[in-house]
C-alpha cells in the first residue's frame, strides 16, 4: 500500500492529537473545579484593631539605615 492510498476515516496522527487535546482539556476542567478559593479573612475584634502592628526592632532599624539615599 502506498502513501497515496489513504483509507477513509481518522488518521493516526489526528487521533493521537485529539486524544492528547481531550486529555489536557479534561485535566484543566478538573483542576478548575478543584481549585480552592482563598480563605476569607477573619473579622478582627476591636482589641485586635487597636493593637500596635509596627515594631521598630533592630533589624528594621538596620534596614532603614542601610537603605537611606
Amino acid at each position: 500500500m502506498s502513501r497515496d492510498d489513504k483509507k477513509p476515516g481518522i488518521e493516526r496522527r489526528a487521533l493521537l492529537k485529539g486524544l492528547g487535546l481531550g486529555t489536557a482539556g479534561a485535566i484543566g476542567a478538573v483542576a478548575a473545579v478543584n481549585a480552592a478559593a482563598p480563605p476569607e479573612p477573619q473579622a478582627e475584634t476591636p482589641e485586635e484593631q487597636l493593637k500596635a502592628r509596627y515594631r521598630e526592632t533592630d533589624h528594621v532599624k538596620r534596614y532603614y539605615a542601610l537603605n537611606r539615599l
